[in-house]
């Protein structure tokens, strides 16, 4: 089951704001809560109090909250790994540990008899969950999510996620990444440039972030990283992630025909399944569309995002429609009717063939 979830830092922000954002949230579908509880600065009791008067909120209002710790924190409340009651009484659903143990401590905690999911960090690259694994931990309690990074350049490439992502896949584990908002400007630091997983996502849009994940398909619940998002980037997050057909973002142009803007934003789409290199086809456009008249209009040399509609030179295929996966000539027989917003283009890499999904206009 996928989860949408937000970032909440206690610490630096006020219960009165925290609960706002919270209630926004839960209204748009998210369930999720991650909050940071890496070290506690002042004094011990009021910081455990906050944390645990918000986090009682938010399982007031169905959503759960993961926290973020590390060993030092055990050792400054004077807990041990297999006493985890303290997280219990706070509130908790689960513990993420953005530093781990040496394996065996990690499998022992997912059989705690409270019932906390127990979270690594699965960004290192390293063999930790092969370690985690021998163990034989009880994987309905152990998730595993990426890090994010606050600092422009220092989030992981493409080929690291997918590779560190591909083995928590493997063994089945609940996994977990974050996306930044293009507003928010909080997190557990003084300063951050947004707070993303992937590097390449920091300055594109909510929708582009969260739609890249999806089609990408090796990621269960997503999370924003810093706080606090807009509204309506809160909405876009939620329509992105859990409607029925993932969306392309479209820029149309002005001088399209109204039966070819109907069959751009009105349809739900196909990948056809025998794909070419060169396009994504649309096949049922055509024959829904077949006794329209599509005469040739802005039939210019195609670039890599453009949309296609094929126009009466094109005989029994006109109607179809079409998406460019690289720059081509025209003969004159494809009108381009408008293209995917420049930083979405990528997107289309990762789309799979039978896949449906709709275009929508920015």
């Amino acid at each position: 089951m996928r989860q949408l979830g937000v970032s909440i830092y206690p610490s630096q922000s006020q219960y009165e704001a925290d609960k706002e954002y919270l209630d926004l949230a839960r209204k748009y579908g998210f369930t999720r809560i991650f909050t940071s509880l890496l070290e506690i600065v002042g004094d011990q009791g009021e910081v455990i109090n906050k944390f645990k008067k918000i986090i009682e909120y938010g399982n007031s209002i169905g959503m759960e909250t993961i926290l973020d710790i590390n060993p030092s924190l055990f050792k400054q409340l004077n807990i041990s790994y297999d006493d985890l009651k303290f997280f219990k009484d706070l509130g908790a659903t689960g513990i993420r540990l953005d530093l781990g143990f040496t394996g065996a401590e990690e499998a022992a905690m997912t059989r705690n008899p409270y019932g906390l999911i127990i979270e690594i960090n699965m960004s290192s690259g390293t063999k930790y969950i092969d370690n985690i694994m021998s163990y034989q931990p009880d994987i309905d309690y152990l998730y595993a999510s990426h890090n994010f990074y606050p600092q422009k350049y220092t989030g992981i490439s493409q080929d690291h996620f997918e590779q560190t992502t591909s083995v928590f896949n493997q063994n089945r584990i609940h996994t977990g990444a974050f996306v930044t908002s293009q507003h928010g400007e909080l997190g557990p630091w003084p300063v951050q440039k947004g707070l993303c997983t992937l590097e390449h996502h920091r300055n594109r849009s909510i929708h582009t972030q969260v739609t890249h994940f999806r089609l990408m398909g090796t990621i269960d619940d997503l999370l924003i990283g810093n706080a606090y998002a807009t509204e309506d980037e809160l909405r876009t997050m939620s329509q992105a992630y859990l409607n029925s057909h993932p969306a392309f973002e479209i820029e149309l142009f002005s001088d399209i025909s109204e039966v070819e803007k109907k069959i751009v934003l009105d349809e739900i789409h196909q990948y056809r399944g025998d794909r070419s290199e060169y396009m994504i086809r649309s096949t049922s456009t055509r024959i829904k569309y077949k006794a329209e008249d599509f005469p040739a209009n802005n039939t210019v040399p195609i670039k890599k995002g453009d949309i296609l509609i094929c126009n009466n030179h094109f005989g029994h295929y006109k109607g179809e429609t079409q998406i460019a996966l690289t720059d081509m000539d025209n003969d004159d027989d494809r009108n381009v009717v408008g293209r995917l917003t420049e930083e979405s283009t990528f997107l289309l890499d990762y789309l799979k063939p039978w896949t449906s999904f709709v275009l929508k206009k920015i």
